[in-house]
């Protein structure tokens, strides 16, 4: 049996590097396929425990009928989920590599850090870049500033965070594009997915309407829209009249107020909208011509009566 083995290892000798490197190949993906199966076991539990405690089977139901924080832990651990897929990744391969080299030539590391070291002045600065990107993203996650699933403002991109990655953000437009957006590159976030949304509805009507009539009717509107319960749980508060805007010879410009749920304000205005339209069609109050509006009021700024 001895003589054997002797004799099967001394034939497998000259495929020795590439016998290793397959085991090595195979070692790497198992130890990714672990790691990433404990990360996405980890957020499923953290995700589904959040659910089952708010008595809700989806995300959207929970962002309407749990409290805020609840729903941040879902996105935030779904975001540092992917952040921490994508880290394990680059990790797994970088080390694959460095151990593929070092089975076939240990000289060639050694060889590659002298080379390394003579052009790392010139990509020092491309380095650099990477850097900043992959710690941004790290510090944008973990200061919570967004997660998969918000709808943000980052200004040349508007929409929802499809992916947070080591770093690249991806975020899908209202249109169906999917911008990617370097994570060293960002510079500001208006998050609308966390806290609350105010929507600010401005309404012009003619000069010679009643001010105080069309403001009873807006208001009436709106508070029967927030009793409703189909739409309540979209609330957080109770509308606020703010009052004239702006005036001008032709028109004057009303603005009404009220706090939504994070990530409701369009379809809850869509729904103000078409609700005051219906009232003030019942009241019989006609709008002046789109012409002759003028919206020069302190747009998003509260006028006297209203609270930032």
């Amino acid at each position: 049996m001895a003589e054997f083995w002797t004799s099967f290892t001394t034939a497998l000798a000259p495929f020795d590097v590439p016998i290793t490197i397959v085991f090595y190949i195979l070692g790497a993906f198992v130890f990714r396929w672990i790691l990433l199966k404990l990360i996405d076991r980890s957020v499923k539990q953290i995700v589904s425990g959040v659910k089952k405690k708010r008595g809700v089977t989806d995300t959207q139901a929970l962002s309407v009928r749990s409290p805020l924080a609840a729903v941040r832990t879902v996105q935030r651990t779904r975001t540092i989920g992917s952040v921490l897929t994508n880290i394990v990744n680059v990790v797994v391969v970088v080390i694959l590599v460095v151990m593929i080299i070092a089975k076939i030539d240990p000289g060639i590391l050694a060889s590659l850090s002298i080379l390394s070291a003579a052009v790392g002045a010139g990509l020092g600065f491309g380095a650099q870049r990477i850097v900043g990107d992959v710690l941004n993203g790290l510090f944008m996650v973990m200061e919570d500033q967004l997660g998969v699933g918000d709808v943000i403002d980052m200004g040349e991109a508007t929409g929802v965070v499809e992916k947070v990655g080591v770093r690249i953000t991806q975020i899908r437009d209202v249109e169906g594009t999917l911008w990617f957006v370097r994570n060293g590159e960002i510079q500001r976030v208006g998050s609308f997915s966390q806290g609350w949304n105010r929507i600010v509805f401005d309404l012009a009507v003619p000069y010679e309407t009643s001010r105080a009539h069309v403001e009873r009717v807006m208001l009436q509107a709106a508070k029967e829209l927030t009793e409703d319960p189909d739409w309540m749980d979209y609330f957080i508060g109770t509308p606020e009249m703010w009052g004239m805007e702006s005036i001008s010879s032709d028109a004057v410009v009303l603005r009404l107020t009220i706090r939504v749920r994070p990530g409701t304000r369009w379809e809850v205005e869509r729904e103000l909208r078409a609700r005051t339209q219906d009232a003030l069609k019942s009241a019989e109050i006609n709008l002046p011509s789109l012409k002759a509006i003028v919206l020069d009021g302190a747009d998003g700024q509260p006028t006297a009566g209203g609270t930032a």
